[in-house]
């Protein structure tokens, strides 16, 4: 990804890139700046709030309750505890929790969003994120239970409340109290001012965590998705030309067009046509630019919104202090990130969509030009009993229903929470985990295409296809990496550990694939 693990990320110097948080999520090491701006404007504005706490200014979260209590007036001699019961009764998140390079991605996104120094908190609070990243410290977060406005309040408690000292955290593979481990690192427990709490649970850090990585995920199985289709279109013959550069130029889709120069450079597009009797393939391959293209031209303002949100200040009120004004308003209604998910997961589960259709055509002697049924390896007397790879397409019609089920727009779906205080919410978290369960989805139909389409080149290679017709360069070396890891299927055999070991090589982007569209 283009990021050195050895050299820290810094925070408080200049915006992030999604390639950065990534890279965090993989155990990058952080820092804060050391630029005497920086720390100055960030000691500004914790001093003015403690100034205007002095002097009984109304702060909101701060001098008064929150939400649609912001009218209770809170006693000076509470306002210090007031924080504690903001993280104590949010602590009410359910479903699975999340995995322990989102939870990194979370606290390095909430982390950028508090350096910016709009939060007026502490350098201490700044200070105990990175040393949670650094020492492998990660909260134990539920997925469920934000609506994506007023912030991510709930699953962020779970980090607020580690920082105090409080519930889980995973740590060295283990689920253990967050004193028990503190008491390890000797590290000590922060006593929040009154605004901290909020300015740590108050923003949109989960959802737009969660995005970064969804993006590099998705980034890569476009990628994935125009191999695969190399190694399809040689394996069902298809016809090349369907590539065309000049056919491409008179539809100039940016990202469209670079999928289909990738499909020319696989298949040596320039040579003449294999012999065929048919004009045109079938859709999956002849429209595959189409598809993929789709994804490849979101990318760019996907990136925009996503990058935006994460160098952004999202919480709420935000404190000024070079203007020493505190604006209350709601940067924490997580619009641009739900929008980007809904729009993600729709142009994922279309690669899905779009390989389905070229294993149906792989498994079908109707249509799979003279490879045999079901893409099994055996021969003579015993390809009556094998079965090949039959089980495996019904699997991936599966996964793939099941990703196209989850792209109904989490958006739009807004709800009316807290007495009508917040009365139109993102459902931008709900919005990201979606996207992140298409992409498990997608990922797993691109794991068994890739295997079935690297057998099916094997077969044809047995047959004596590909001798006038050779592989280029790419796909020799995509066929020959796939089956350093892969048996080809003769025999019947169990295929799952195949398949999960190829899901793994996906999730961690084994393949080097194509460069960047335009690079």
């Amino acid at each position: 990804m283009g990021i050195k693990m050895n050299k820290p990320i810094i925070f408080g110097q200049g915006d992030l890139t999604l390639e950065q948080i990534a890279a965090i999520a993989l155990g990058a090491p952080v820092a804060l700046s050391e630029d005497p701006a920086f720390i100055e404007k960030s000691n500004r504005g914790a001093a003015f709030l403690d100034q205007l706490l002095r002097e009984e200014g109304v702060i909101y979260g701060v001098t008064t309750g929150y939400g649609d209590s912001c009218t209770v007036a809170i006693p000076p001699d509470l306002t210090s505890e007031l924080p504690l019961h903001l993280i104590r009764f949010h602590g009410c998140g359910l479903g699975a929790d999340f995995d322990e390079q989102h939870v990194r991605a979370i606290l390095a996104t909430r982390l950028s969003s508090l350096a910016r120094g709009f939060s007026g908190v502490r350098l201490v609070v700044l200070d105990q994120l990175i040393q949670l990243l650094n020492l492998n410290v990660h909260p134990r977060i539920p997925q469920e239970g934000s609506v994506g406005a007023s912030g991510d309040l709930t699953p962020l408690s779970y980090v607020a409340a580690v920082l105090i000292g409080e519930r889980e955290v995973y740590f060295e593979g283990n689920l253990r109290s967050t004193a028990e481990v503190f008491e390890v690192l000797n590290m000590e427990p922060i006593e929040l001012k009154p605004k901290e709490g909020l300015a740590l649970m108050n923003g949109t850090a989960v959802m737009t965590g969660v995005a970064c990585l969804a993006f590099e995920r998705a980034a890569y199985l476009g990628k994935l998705t125009t191999r695969i289709t190399a190694m399809m279109s040689v394996a069902l013959q298809g016809n090349e030309f369907h590539f065309d550069e000049a056919l491409f130029a008179v539809k100039p889709h940016p990202g469209q067009q670079a999928v289909a120069s990738w499909l020319r450079s696989d298949l040596q597009a320039e040579r003449p046509p294999r012999n065929s009797d048919r004009l045109q393939d079938r859709y999956s391959l002849r429209c595959a630019p189409h598809v993929i293209g789709v994804l490849e031209d979101s990318l760019p303002w996907l990136r925009q919104l996503i990058e935006n949100e994460l160098n952004s200040s999202n919480d709420n009120p935000i404190i000024d202090p070079d203007t020493e004004r505190v604006l209350h308003g709601g940067h924490f209604y997580g619009g641009h990130v739900a929008m980007a998910m809904d729009t993600l997961k729709i142009a994922v589960a279309n690669l899905a969509d779009l390989l389905d259709r070229q294993m149906a055509q792989l498994m079908d002697y109707k249509f799979n030009n003279g490879l045999p049924l079901n893409l099994t390896g055996a021969e003579g007397h015993r390809q009556a009993i094998n079965h090949g790879f039959k089980a495996v397409q019904i699997g991936t019609s599966a996964w793939t229903a099941e990703a196209l089920k989850h792209t109904m727009p989490a958006s739009v779906f807004s709800r009316s929470t807290e007495c009508h205080n917040q009365d139109k919410v993102s459902m931008g978290t709900i919005a990201a985990r979606d996207c992140i369960r298409v992409l498990e989805l997608t990922e797993q139909v691109a794991a068994a295409s890739l295997l079935a389409a690297t057998q099916a080149l094997e077969i044809r290679k047995k047959q004596g296809d590909l001798d006038d017709h050779p592989l280029s360069a790419a796909l020799q070396t995509m066929r020959a990496t796939v089956l350093e890891d892969f048996e080809l299927v003769i025999e019947d055999r169990m295929l799952e550990p195949d398949l999960r070991l190829c899901i793994k090589r996906i999730r961690s982007q084994h393949w080097p694939l194509y460069p960047e569209a335009g690079a």
